[in-house]
């Protein structure tokens, strides 16, 4: 296999997990979404975003290895790159797949040692959760990723299992769509616990959360702000937001079934 000494990342998770893994100094470029790690990534050179990336951009940097995201990049901007370049194309929808891309990466990079702490760390917070969460009732989250029109999230898709795992039953699991346009009528009638207002892909700002704690729409419930990353960005990340979401669910769960042991 050819020596990777030059890296395009696509995905800001991934460039974010190239970085956690020590291959920060072989990325020689990213999309304007890659924020992280804010230090490194603000001074390299950009090549427009996940759907529209300049290919002519990427070619002069001459990389020997380009991330993609089947979902967040386009297939006909795939094709065209994978004609030209070695190409790492993931898009996990669990998070054990999360662990297949880390082993995967840590195989190509040949940082496994790198890989192999990280897939640890996700697979130690999935046992806690599962203890911790035993007995215990689920919450009924509604997760929007879109407003104008409300849209949402269902069991195909990697937020809802994140969710799953971190104790919320998702509303729209059971919807045809992955992403669902939910009408307002629709919503008023989900019998919703919380709400939660991530901040990608749309940024949720506290203008919007307080325009629907007075629309009415989910009189009584909590309607708050979060972190979009910690439900929709795979990788190094995966393990310590999945530590964080469970302390929060833990915070805002209905209360503790009474035959819980004691």
């Amino acid at each position: 296999m050819t020596e990777i000494r030059r890296i395009v990342s696509l995905v800001p998770s991934i460039t974010e997990t190239l970085f956690d893994l020590g291959q920060g100094e072989k990325v020689v470029g990213v999309t304007r979404y890659c924020a992280e790690p804010v230090e490194f990534v603000r001074d390299l050179p950009t090549v427009g975003g996940p759907k529209n990336p300049s290919l002519d951009k990427i070619a002069e940097l001459e990389p020997d290895l380009v991330f993609v995201n089947t979902e967040e990049n386009r297939g006909a901007a795939i094709d065209s790159l994978r004609s030209r370049f070695e190409v790492h194309e993931s898009q996990p929808r669990t998070i054990s797949e999360v662990t297949e891309v880390l082993r995967s990466m840590g195989h190509r990079l040949e940082c496994w040692d790198e890989a192999e702490a990280y897939i640890l760390q996700i697979q130690a917070q999935l046992t806690r959760i599962e203890v911790g969460g035993l007995h215990r009732d689920r919450i009924r989250v509604f997760y929007p990723i879109w407003r104008k029109p409300w849209m949402s999230i269902n069991s195909d898709t990697y937020i809802h299992n994140v969710l799953d795992v971190v104790g919320a039953h998702n509303v729209c699991a059971e919807w045809g769509n992955r992403y669902p346009v939910v009408d307002e009528d629709r919503l008023a009638n989900l019998d919703v616990e919380l709400v939660l207002l991530p901040s990608e892909p749309y940024e949720f700002r506290l203008k919007q959360q307080g325009e629907l704690l007075r629309s009415g729409l989910f009189p009584g419930r909590q309607v708050l702000l979060v972190d979009g990353r910690d439900f929709c960005w795979h990788g190094t990340r995966t393990g310590a937001a999945l530590g964080r979401l469970h302390e929060f669910m833990m915070r805002h769960r209905p209360r503790v079934l009474e035959d819980e042991p004691k």
